[in-house]
């Protein structure tokens, strides 16, 4: 992680965290400006190519009021054999025209395992259960490309019980693809060693979970 873009995003979650719990004035107008610095730090930063400004930082950071945490993301892994080759589950982002595991973010009151098992159906059509806790990741430590927040991905292995191959409106296609002819991933969700280290779990459903 470039270290500027690591400190910028620290110093917008300090001032944050501030913001909650302190009620004096003055120290409320210094974590103002401290944050508003860290958003023009962060809108300046090409590497994350959000071409936003940093009034819209500003305002996606303050939709999460309290204390700062990481944001959680659910992938869910589905594997087939065809032929005697391993197939995977995608869908295609209508966002950037590329493929990943079907997934998204978990909302308040929403179990983990709920989560991933609406993204699946939502995103694809298909209705699913979860096998198996595969992977809790950091996002940062993994080759995604620079984001605006610190983002937790849990990895889920699943297994299809129902449903048929639908459209959304987050996605545009729905196939499976084996797993040496992958096509062009969305590295921001999924990327091609997570999606091998899922089907080693599919293999060896007995292995621990991966925790980063």
């Amino acid at each position: 992680m470039p270290p500027t873009l690591d400190l910028a995003r620290k110093l917008l979650a300090l001032a944050q965290s501030g913001l909650h719990f302190t009620h004096d004035p003055y120290d409320k107008e210094r974590y103002e400006e401290i944050a508003r610095i860290a958003s023009e730090l962060l809108a300046a930063n090409p590497l994350l190519a959000t071409g936003v400004t940093p009034e819209a930082i500003l305002e996606l950071w303050r939709r999460d009021r309290g204390y700062v945490t990481p944001k959680i993301e659910v992938r869910g892994a589905i594997f087939r054999e065809r032929e005697g080759n391993a197939e995977v589950l995608l869908v295609r982002e209508t966002i950037d025209g590329k493929w990943t595991l079907p997934g998204g973010w978990v909302d308040v009151n929403e179990a983990p395992c709920q989560a991933i098992e609406k993204e699946i159906v939502q995103e694809s059509g298909y209705v699913a259960e979860v096998v198996k806790l595969a992977a809790v990741y950091d996002k940062l430590r993994h080759e995604h490309p620079p984001s605006l927040f610190h983002i937790w991905k849990l990895f889920f292995l699943c297994e299809i019980t129902g449903g048929q191959p639908r459209f959304s409106l987050e996605t545009d296609g729905i196939e499976f693809f084996a797993l040496d002819a992958l096509p062009e991933l969305s590295m921001p969700r999924t990327t091609p060693a997570q999606i091998a280290r899922m089907h080693v779990h599919y293999l060896n459903p007995g292995l621990p979970t991966d925790v980063d």
